[in-house]
């Protein structure tokens, strides 16, 4: 596929050409020729700037993607699509001296992996890592395209590789086998694959195992700093290896799998040409379930911020359909819509919403933009009827109506049934839901029950404005099988009543907190003696060991 071929999207819209994570319609087309031609004053920034503003393209750290819009119009305008003002400014092409560092003296076991580390180049170390790939790489070194990072390894300060990874390629018959993508599926998830577009290790630099070290090293956090730069995560990654220079001893020794030789082509303008040099694909899963995710139906998991501490469920790990499944869950939910009007069915709004929230996403664009990557198949088995998407309108009016207590129970007694928290720990936590409070009414306070390991909230429970957590406890865990869990909880729930109702009536164990409001009992504690508590096998003999 390339950008004379067109592929229809769910909402039915007919995406042209895919820049970075972003597709664009003929519909934006014209809304860029449309600004063109009612600022014909505005210049090729001031008109790209705009358009990241209209359209909300920002970096996962808020700043305008800038720069990929740019390529973006160059792009448009090069296949005359649209046609771009003049620049404002001429530049004269300025010669380039080409600074040329001496071979360092040959370095062997000296240099210790254990001291290895890979990052990022800063600012002010492009240039010297642009200088060096041009100077030592077999293929030179220009520039890549689109969303890449550039990394240096070294070892005690000491630059001893390189490496440059950009976006995956749009055409590899092997690696989209080998996933299982058909072309409206690659058209959606290529930004989460990556590709090696460079590689080298420094002249004089002889270390064994080094540059399978470096490749191991590089992939255990690029997807970590893909998603603070750009707002996503990579699952997998690429590289093309030219067999008749190198073996790709390195990408074997680092788990790279070979799929297979390309047909010897390569990118020329807007189509591509033989350059008789047929290259071995390798990839590698960054994810340890890249294939089946990348291939899957339902969007991979949102990667929440790290400031949020939020985990994420993979929903293809749920059931969606048959008995118990989420579909089947959700038909006992009320509609509070009227009847006329209504386009999407209730069960495929909220059974997106479900899985999206579950998947990460945090608010109503966010669900909208979930269900936007959903295919004509995943849309009827979550209870499509139209194969397109609901609007983040239609998410945001329809939650907003609808009974919230009804839903939470439905939605968290499923999430108990294929979560059971029998035997595990369980949290017990209450927050005030910010931003939530209407007019005088103040927000509303949760008590939630949550599984410590993964994250999930299997009951909730309102607190009234005049009463507080602990009376809510038990209404909470009435109906949830904790048999043989452990309870935690702050200082607030270390009550009589409550630790009576876990151990008696629910068959649990419990883990509280003591702090000085109770001074009686934080002093019969202190007066057990540490042996006592917590419990150890000081003194026991054979008899009374545990097996």
């Amino acid at each position: 596929m390339d950008e004379r071929t067109p592929v229809q999207v769910p909402g039915g819209r007919i995406v042209v050409l895919r820049c970075g994570s972003r597709n664009i319609t003929e519909l934006d087309i014209a809304q860029i020729q449309q600004l063109v031609g009612k600022h014909p004053e505005w210049s090729r920034q001031e008109l790209s700037l705009h358009l990241c503003r209209l359209w909300r393209w920002r970096r996962s750290d808020g700043v305008l993607n800038h720069r990929t819009c740019r390529y973006l119009l160059n792009r448009l305008e090069r296949l005359g699509r649209i046609l771009l003002p003049r620049p404002k400014r001429k530049y004269a092409r300025r010669r380039l001296v080409e600074v040329v560092e001496s071979a360092p003296a040959e370095v062997a076991a000296d240099l210790s992996l254990y001291r290895l580390a890979v990052r990022p180049v800063t600012l002010d170390e492009r240039e010297r890592w642009r200088r060096l790939m041009r100077q030592h790489h077999y293929l030179g070194f220009q520039s890549v395209v689109g969303e890449s990072i550039y990394y240096v390894a070294t070892i005690d300060q000491r630059w001893v590789a390189l490496l440059a990874w950009g976006m995956a390629v749009l055409k590899s018959r092997h690696r989209d086998g080998w996933i299982g993508w058909n072309q409206a599926l690659k058209w959606r998830r290529l930004h989460l694959v990556a590709n090696n577009a460079r590689f080298l290790i420094l002249p004089g630099i002889h270390i064994k195992n080094l540059a399978s070290k470096v490749l191991g090293a590089n992939l255990r956090r690029i997807s970590r700093d893909w998603q603070q730069r750009y707002g996503h995560p990579i699952l997998l990654a690429e590289t093309f290896v030219d067999l008749s220079r190198f073996e790709g001893t390195c990408y074997h020794a680092a788990g790279w799998i070979p799929l297979g030789q390309t047909r010897g082509f390569a990118r020329s303008g807007p189509g591509y040409s033989a350059h008789g040099k047929p290259k071995m694909l390798f990839v590698r899963p960054v994810h340890p379930d890249a294939r089946r995710m990348l291939g899957a139906a339902f969007s991979p998991p949102i990667v929440p911020d790290r400031k949020e501490n939020t985990r994420v469920i993979d929903v293809h790990q749920l059931p969606i359909e048959g008995n118990d499944g989420l579909i089947d869950v959700l038909r006992t939910i009320s509609d509070p819509r009227k009847p006329r009007g209504v386009r999407h069915p209730l069960i495929c709004i909220l059974a997106i919403a479900t899985c999206a929230s579950l998947s990460g996403a945090r608010s109503f664009e966010a669900i909208a933009q979930w269900a936007a990557e959903l295919s004509r198949d995943a849309l009827k088995r979550l209870g499509g009827k139209r194969g397109t998407a609901p609007s983040e309108k239609c998410f945001r009016l329809t939650l907003q109506r609808l009974n919230a207590t009804e839903f939470d129970r439905q939605i968290c007694s499923w999430l108990a049934r294929h979560n059971i928290p029998a035997g595990k720990g369980v949290a017990l936590d209450g927050k005030t839901l910010r931003g939530a409070h209407d007019g005088d009414q103040s927000a509303p306070h949760l008590l939630s029950a949550v599984l410590h390991r993964e994250g999930v909230v299997v009951a909730q429970q309102q607190v009234g404005e005049k009463t507080n957590e602990i009376p809510c406890v038990q209404p909470l865990l009435q109906d949830l099988n904790i048999e043989g869990s452990v309870v935690t909880a702050d200082a607030l729930h270390t009550q009589k009543e409550t630790a009576r109702f876990l151990v008696e009536d629910k068959k649990a164990d419990y883990v509280f907190t003591v702090k000085d409001n109770q001074p009686t009992l934080r002093q019969d504690i202190a007066d057990l003696g540490l042996e006592a508590f917590p419990p150890s096998a000081h003194g026991c003999d054979e008899r009374t060991r545990p097996d």
